[in-house]
């Protein structure tokens, strides 16, 4: 059995999140309390750590969970999970380059040695400078 501590590329209130969460079962308890996990609970553990670098919602992760309990089932569940989450990166990544081209655009802009000539400032406080939404 692995301890809390042996976990450790997951912070301890993460994991403590996941069980609240329903993601993983409550840990075993050792004779001083401690909570002890298995090779599978860790192996799980890493799952929902990757699922989570990926950007994949609490709910997509446990609906893959559920999926990977049972072997036998089609994968189109988590086929459209992966899918979603491609599009919704890539609208990020579109929105991101958006906001980089915007602010590369009116810190470009300003030329004032103070605070009241700041186009910056100024581009701020009146969205219409803005020559795009972002």
């Amino acid at each position: 059995m692995l301890t809390i501590g042996d976990l450790s590329r997951v912070k301890v209130p993460t994991i403590r999140y996941y069980e609240h969460m329903g993601l993983m079962a409550p840990a075993e308890r050792s004779e001083g309390n401690q909570r002890r996990y298995s090779r599978e609970e860790r192996d799980r553990l890493s799952f929902i750590k990757h699922a989570r670098d990926l950007g994949l919602t609490i709910e997509s992760i446990r609906e893959l969970l559920e999926l990977s309990i049972h072997p036998d089932r089609p994968c189109e569940q988590a086929n459209r999970i992966a899918a979603e989450q491609f599009q919704a990166v890539r609208e990020k990544i579109e929105k991101l380059k958006r906001l980089e081209q915007e602010l590369e655009r009116i810190s470009s802009h300003c030329m004032g040695e103070n605070a009241r000539n700041c186009y910056v400032i100024r581009a701020l406080a009146n969205h219409d400078l803005c020559e795009s939404e972002h």
